[in-house]
């Protein structure tokens, strides 16, 4: 992967982080660059960026490992979901993470020509979000 795409996806992991660029503008440079999409896995404590030939980068989420609940709650993670889309007052992106992880969320895929986001817990349950039309 060439240095301006992996610079992109580190820019973009930061932007999360710091709160300086929201999931539409994120994903719209993601995609600018070339990018089909990308993967949060809380286990490993890392976000991978992948490109439709199969090249990717991994990089560390920058939070750190965070506690799973064993009991998946999808209702939970729709909430933190619609939360984060409010954008309200005091959200942080690590705190959004908190919580799904405290709902049982795993990891998350986010697919941009699927237009979706697929949050799954330990055993494989699910929660789907499509983009916002």
């Amino acid at each position: 992967m060439d240095a301006e795409r992996i610079d992109i996806a580190r820019r973009c992991l930061a932007a999360a982080h710091d709160g300086t660029m929201d999931f539409p503008g994120i994903v719209g440079m993601l995609m600018d660059a070339g990018f089909e999409g990308y993967h949060v896995d809380y286990r490993c404590g890392t976000s991978t960026y992948h490109l439709p030939c199969g090249n990717h980068i991994v990089l560390p989420s920058g939070q750190g490992r965070t506690d799973i609940a064993p009991l998946f709650r999808a209702d939970k993670v729709e909430a933190a979901v619609q939360e984060a889309q409010a954008g309200g007052p005091g959200y942080t992106y690590h705190g959004f993470c908190d919580k799904v992880a405290a709902a049982g969320c795993a990891g998350y895929m986010v697919s941009f020509c699927g237009r979706r986001v697929v949050y799954y817990g330990r055993t494989a349950e699910t929660h789907v979000e499509h983009f916002p039309q």
